[in-house]
Formats: structure tokens, sequence, C-alpha cells
């Protein structure tokens, strides 16, 4: 049988950690110079009472932002596919016209009947 290394890392070395994660670019180059696993970073940051948490107003923050630019994009290629449609139609009309009378006047026909 193995023996399991149980460590208990102080309060205030957990929420240094935590501290530092949000300022981090790198999680994983934190970790290792903390000698930690980063999973065990992560799950101290899900542990984290709401009131100590620090990326709780970042995360919410983004995940709105990421929604409002996920309705822009689907709007954006709505509006391209109108545009792609009005400018078939447009050709369309534009074709038709030139195809008809060249002078842009009403014809002039005979009366009948006289």
């Amino acid at each position: 049988m193995t023996k399991r290394r149980v460590t208990r890392y102080p309060k205030e070395f957990r929420q240094m950690a935590v501290e530092r994660m949000r300022n981090c670019g790198n999680i994983s180059a934190l970790a290792r110079e903390l000698g930690i696993d980063r999973t065990v970073l992560y799950y101290w940051h899900s542990q984290a009472p709401p009131g100590e948490d620090p990326w709780a107003d970042d995360l919410s923050r983004t995940r709105a932002l990421r929604k409002e630019l996920r309705d822009l994009k689907r709007v954006l290629a709505e509006k391209t596919l109108e545009v792609d449609f009005f400018k078939g139609a447009l050709q369309k009309v534009a074709a038709r016209r030139r195809s008809s009378s060249g002078s842009g006047e009403t014809a002039s026909t005979r009366r009948s009947g006289n």
C-alpha cells in the first residue's frame, strides 16, 4: 500500500495563492512557483467564500460580455444575409429595367378602330 501525502496549507497561503491567480497570466507557472498542482489552485479558488472571491466580478462581467458578443455576431450574420438578399434583388430589378425600353418613355401604340 502506498502512502498518501496529505499536506494542509495555511489559510493565508491559500488566500495569497488565489489572489495571485487573479493577476497571473500563466496559472501553470504560478503553480510550479508555489510548488503545488494547478488543479489545487483552481480548487482553492472554487472553495473561496463569495465575499473573498476576487474573480467573482470579473467572471460575471466576462460571461456577460461573451453573451453580448455572441448576440452581436448573430445579429451581424442576419444583417449580412439581408444585405446580400437586397443586393441580389436590386441587381435583378436593374437588369429588368435595362432589358425593357431603352428610352424610358412609354411606348406609343396605334389606336384601334380609327
